[in-house]
């Protein structure tokens, strides 16, 4: 199946989407029972964007406006996130996701891939990348991981603490991780429809599950995380941008040394005062680099 303008194209959005904030082209394409959204701007070298928790490509829109003259653009939301639908049985993990950035791929044609990944984008990207070297030409890593909790104290406290049935409830309830982190992790006040755009895909229980999943996931994948981290020596050669947030509270600077330790071949833009979600942080600050890491 052919790519297709999705519902939510600009002619038409959710109420909770205000569409001068994000104008890019809508567009979808069903794989395996699931409606991937994503959006395809401008032309060049193929960038490919991956979200975290609880984001959607909404969080790389300032990114796409910078770069779409010198770079082919494209975001896509995970089933369950922003604009895109999962569908029945599909559980959430990063592991599916991976997997189906992988059929994007494919089914779009995409080679000589520029992958920028930042928090869960990391493993999902990252194990797609381990997998399929041979579709990628360089990785631009914001803060993220890509290896098991295991011996992680932060990383595990966190996935007990918001993967717990207690958790749970709190979280399909009264959507307690997006209305904490999203806010959290921007060193800026959001305006009323910033916020609206990312809460909006998160309005019902049901719809917030996933954001649940991804950190139970933390915990709960460790077999997934290990083939991440066992799939990079297969990108040991690829050249590799490091654009970190130093004032991000959950992965700090022995993440971004570990993660260097496995490319040789890097450089790293630091971001002195970006925390967790650099994309809405320091955009100038990453389009500058990612510029001049492609020339």
């Amino acid at each position: 199946m052919q790519p297709k303008n999705a519902p939510n194209s600009p002619s038409f959005a959710p109420d909770w989407l205000d569409r001068s904030l994000f104008p890019f082209t809508s567009r979808s394409l069903e794989i395996a029972g699931n409606t991937l959204h994503y959006i395809d701007e401008g032309m060049g070298p193929t960038l490919l964007l991956l979200h975290g928790n609880p984001t959607w490509s909404f969080l790389y829109r300032h990114l796409v406006r910078q770069l779409a003259p010198h770079f082919r653009c494209i975001a896509l939301d995970y089933p369950g996130f922003g604009l895109s639908t999962a569908g029945p049985g599909y559980g959430f993990t990063p592991r599916e996701h991976s997997h189906l950035v992988e059929q994007l791929v494919e089914r779009l044609g995409l080679r000589e891939l520029r992958i920028m990944v930042q928090d869960w984008g990391g493993p999902i990207g990252l194990g797609f990348a381990g997998r399929r070297p041979e579709l990628v030409h360089s990785l631009i890593l914001g803060n993220t991981f890509a290896w098991s909790a295991q011996g992680s104290t932060g990383l595990t406290v966190f996935s007990k603490l918001f993967g717990s049935r207690l958790a749970r409830w709190l979280i399909t309830r009264y959507n307690v991780l997006a209305r904490w982190l999203i806010p959290a992790g921007i060193n800026r006040k959001l305006s009323a429809a910033e916020l609206a755009a990312y809460l909006g895909p998160f309005s019902t229980p049901a719809a917030r599950l996933p954001t649940w999943v991804f950190a139970k996931e933390i915990t709960g994948s460790r077999a997934y995380l290990t083939e991440v981290e066992a799939g990079l020596a297969q990108l040991r050669d690829k050249p590799a941008l490091v654009v970190w947030g130093e004032a991000d509270g959950a992965f700090r600077e022995p993440d971004r040394r570990r993660l260097q330790q496995y490319f040789p071949t890097h450089r790293v833009c630091l971001l002195p005062q970006a925390k967790h979600f650099i994309q809405e942080n320091a955009p100038a600050e990453i389009s500058a680099a990612i510029r001049a890491f492609a020339q």
